[in-house]
């Protein structure tokens, strides 16, 4: 199999590129590329956020009305991985476009703040830090809807992915190697049939960057979905916002690692495995405090 490693680019398409650059710096990426017909941004690693305006004519078709993403770029370690991707469609059984290239992403000295948990105090003379905005490190996964979530989930598992756990005949959550993070991919299939993006996922060095990174979003003027929260699941911490280049964008951090001895676990769809806890609206970005409806 391929040794593929992770997303390394993703393009969006979208309708009003000035809205997702003051979204996307707010966000914490860096701007390193601006131009009339589009604007390229980096995580701290190098992972790639471009976007591109809908109309684009070098975009992959979109599968939704309105601003989405168009294709994901995953990395591989060497090329001869690269030659054994060849042959593979440029857009997966969900319309989703698809492309592989030699990992770009560099190492970055990035650390989240230890944990003192009990048994084990992992933190000693230094007290936790306060954020004041955050700075994704990469692009951890994507999530889309799906009409064709069994056949897609076969072709992701021929390029060598691995299903962590699942909604069974609804949802698959899918890691790109045997050893890593918990999910780089996760299909979802509702009754409607819908296909489209649900969000993007960018990792973060630790809740206090979830935090902080929520916090300054909301003192902009952005709005939450969903969060601060938990995922049972995945244990991860979160928080979602709305985006203006279409779907949902995610802070998370704390997600479980899992290798080739992991057993896929069944789960029935519903809030509270979705989410063990939330906060609905998000917080007050100037006082810390949960917004009064």
């Amino acid at each position: 199999m391929p040794d593929i490693e992770g997303i390394d680019a993703i393009t969006f398409g979208v309708d009003d590129l000035g809205a997702c650059k003051r979204f996307f710096l707010d966000w914490g990426l860096a701007l390193v590329g601006e131009r009339e017909d589009g604007l390229d941004f980096e995580c701290l690693n190098g992972c790639e956020v471009r976007f591109r305006r809908s109309d684009d004519p070098s975009l992959p078709p979109a599968v939704e009305p309105g601003p989405t993403l168009r294709e994901v770029i995953w990395g591989v370690k060497s090329e001869a991985d690269l030659a054994a991707l060849r042959d593979v469609p440029k857009v997966d059984p969900n319309g989703i476009g698809l492309g592989f290239r030699v990992s770009r992403k560099r190492a970055v000295a990035v650390e989240g703040t230890p944990a003192n948990v009990w048994g084990h105090a992992a933190r000693i003379d230094k007290p936790s830090p306060v954020y004041d905005k955050a700075e994704p490190v990469e692009v951890g996964h994507v999530v889309f809807f799906t009409s064709t979530l069994d056949e897609t989930t076969r072709f992701y598992e021929q390029l060598g992915f691995r299903l962590s756990d699942r909604y069974p005949g609804r949802g698959h959550f899918l890691r790109c190697a045997p050893r890593g993070g918990h999910h780089d991919l996760f299909l979802l299939q509702l009754p409607d049939g819908k296909r489209g993006l649900n969000h993007v996922a960018f990792s973060v060095r630790d809740m206090h960057e979830v935090i902080g990174g929520g916090l300054q979003m909301a003192r902009c003027g952005w709005e939450t979905q969903l969060g601060p929260g938990r995922h049972p699941i995945s244990s991860a911490l979160f928080w979602y916002f709305k985006s203006p280049a279409g779907g949902l964008v995610e802070y998370f951090t704390d997600e479980d690692v899992l290798t080739e001895n992991w057993a896929p676990r069944d789960f029935q769809p519903s809030p509270t495995a979705f989410a063990e806890w939330a906060i609905a609206g998000g917080l007050d970005g100037n006082t810390g405090r949960q917004k009064q409806g």
